[in-house]
C-alpha cells in the first residue's frame, strides 16, 4: 500500500475512531476486523506500527457487545490460510524434510499469531493484549469457539513474559506510592487492611517482600511475594502478623516464611512466574542471609471446606466423627476452645486425606495452592489446626492452614517426582495422617 493511502487512511481512523465505536456492534467489529486485514498485509515496520496502534485505539473505545462481536470474527476469520495449508501439507507428503517440514509449520500457524505480534509492536501493545486476554478469558466458558484465541494468546505470552524478560524487585516501604497501592489492591491471600498494615509488613527489619516485574509493563507487579523471618516454622497466621509482635533480628533468624503469594495480571492466568519466583527469592535471601536454613509457607487450603461437605456421608469419617463434624456449623465454633480441641484429629486428618489423596480427574491434586507448590518441588510438610481463624480462613478451610517446606537440595527430585508421576512428596507426619478415599 502506498505511503500516502496509508497516511490518510490513518488520519482517518484516529479522527474516526469514537465514531467507529459508535456504530453497531457488528458493523463496529466487522471494521476493525478490515483494519486487522489491512495491518497484516502492510510490510512497511513504521507504517505497520502505526496502524497498530491505531486498531488498538480503537478497540480500547468498544463497548462489551462490540468487543464480543470482534473476538467472534477474530476467531472465525483469522486461523491459518487454508490454501497454504494444504500446500504445505501436500509438499511434505510428497517431500518429507526439514524444508517442507519447517513450510507446514509455518503455515499451520493461525494469521492470529502474526496479527497479536503486530500488535505487539505499538505503544502499550503488551498491556493492551493482556487486557484483551483478561475479557477473553472472562467469556470463555460460554463462548468456547474462543478457545483458539487463547491458545494462539498464551503461546505468544509465554514467550514474551519468561524469566529471562523478568525484573525481580525488592519492595520496601521506600518504594513508590503508586506501586505500593497496587501491592494494596492485589494482595490475595492475606487481606491488607490500610497503609499501617502494608507497613507493618514491609518496614520491619524481619520482613521482606519480592515482586516481579516486566519492562513493557510499567510499575505493574505481575506476582509478588511476602517474606516472615521468624526463628521457627508457624502455625499461625495472626502470630505473623499480629501488631503487638516483637520483630525477630534478621541474623539470628533461622526460617523464613512465605506467607502470601498473590498474582497480580488476571490476563495472565496460566503463565507460570511463581516457580522462578520462589527460587530467586530463596537464592536471594540465602545470599543476603547465610544462617537462614529452613524456607516455607504459610498456606491456606482455599477447597478444603466444600470438599469435606462432600465427605460428610461416606466412609471417610466414622459414626462419632460424622456428629463431631457438625459443630462446625455453629458460628464462632473456634472461639470454644474446649470443644474446638475435639475436631483436632478428625479435622487434620481430613485435611491430610485432602490433599495427599483427592485428585482432579487428570491426578494431580483438587486443590490448587498444593498443586503449585509440589508442583515447584516442595514437601507437604505440616497441617496446622486453627491457622487462620479471620472469617476467610474459617469460610475456606475451618481455619486450617499448611506449611510446605522447600529444601534446596530435594527441589529438583520433588518436582520430577511430581512432574512425572503426580507424587504427592509428605513428611512421615502428615503421611500417616491419610485416610482411603472411597473410588
Amino acid at each position: 500500500m502506498k505511503n500516502g493511502i496509508l497516511e490518510g487512511m490513518l488520519q482517518s481512523i484516529a479522527k474516526g475512531g469514537r465514531a467507529l465505536a459508535r456504530r453497531s456492534p457488528q458493523k463496529a467489529a466487522a471494521d476493525l476486523c478490515a483494519l486487522c486485514d489491512v495491518l497484516l498485509s502492510t510490510r512497511g515496520e513504521a507504517s505497520g506500527v502505526a496502524l497498530a496502534r491505531e486498531i488498538l485505539a480503537v478497540w480500547n473505545l468498544l463497548g462489551a457487545d462490540a468487543r464480543e462481536a470482534f473476538l467472534v470474527m477474530l476467531a472465525e476469520r483469522f486461523g491459518p490460510d487454508p490454501i497454504r495449508l494444504e500446500a504445505a501439507i501436500a509438499a511434505f507428503r510428497d517431500k518429507p524434510g526439514p524444508r517442507t517440514a519447517g513450510e507446514l509449520h509455518a503455515a499451520a500457524e493461525s494469521r492470529r499469531q502474526e496479527l497479536f505480534r503486530r500488535f505487539n509492536l505499538a505503544p502499550g501493545g503488551t498491556c493492551t493484549l493482556v487486557a484483551l486476554r483478561k475479557e477473553l478469558l472472562a467469556l470463555i466458558d460460554r463462548r468456547p469457539e474462543f478457545d483458539v484465541i487463547e491458545q494462539d494468546l498464551q503461546h505468544l505470552l509465554s514467550s514474551w513474559f519468561n524469566r529471562g524478560f523478568l525484573e525481580l524487585r525488592r519492595i520496601d516501604w521506600s518504594t513508590p506510592a503508586n506501586v505500593l497501592e497496587k501491592i494494596i489492591r492485589y494482595e490475595a491471600v492475606h487481606t491488607i487492611r490500610d497503609w499501617d498494615d502494608l507497613r507493618r509488613r514491609l518496614e520491619p527489619p524481619d520482613r521482606r517482600c519480592f515482586a516481579f516485574f516486566h519492562p513493557q509493563l510499567v510499575d505493574e507487579p505481575l506476582i509478588f511475594v511476602e517474606i516472615a523471618l521468624t526463628s521457627d516454622m508457624p502455625g499461625s497466621i495472626a502470630a505473623l502478623l499480629a501488631e503487638d509482635r516483637t520483630p525477630v533480628a534478621p541474623e539470628r533468624a533461622r526460617t523464613a516464611v512465605f506467607y502470601s503469594i498473590s498474582n497480580c495480571q488476571e490476563g495472565l492466568r496460566g503463565i507460570s512466574f511463581g516457580n522462578f519466583l520462589i527460587k530467586q527469592v530463596v537464592e536471594d535471601l540465602k545470599r543476603e542471609l547465610p544462617k537462614l536454613d529452613t524456607f516455607v509457607t504459610l498456606s491456606p487450603l482455599p477447597g478444603f471446606n466444600r470438599w469435606l461437605r462432600e465427605q460428610r456421608g461416606n466412609g471417610l469419617f466414622q459414626e462419632e466423627e460424622r456428629s463431631t463434624l457438625t459443630f462446625l456449623e455453629r458460628a464462632g465454633w473456634h472461639e470454644d476452645r474446649k470443644r474446638a480441641e475435639t475436631l483436632r484429629k478428625t479435622l487434620v486428618a481430613a485435611a491430610a486425606t485432602y490433599l495427599v489423596a483427592a485428585k482432579t480427574p487428570s491426578g494431580r491434586p483438587v486443590d490448587p495452592v498444593a498443586r503449585f507448590h509440589l508442583g515447584n518441588g516442595a514437601r507437604l510438610e505440616r497441617i496446622n489446626f486453627l491457622g487462620d481463624v479471620s472469617d476467610k480462613g474459617l469460610s475456606q478451610s475451618h481455619g486450617v492452614m499448611v506449611n510446605y517446606l522447600y529444601r534446596l537440595e530435594d527441589i529438583e527430585e520433588n518436582h520430577e517426582a511430581f512432574a512425572t508421576k503426580g507424587a504427592v512428596v509428605a513428611s512421615k507426619a502428615v503421611s500417616k495422617l491419610v485416610r482411603p478415599l472411597e473410588p
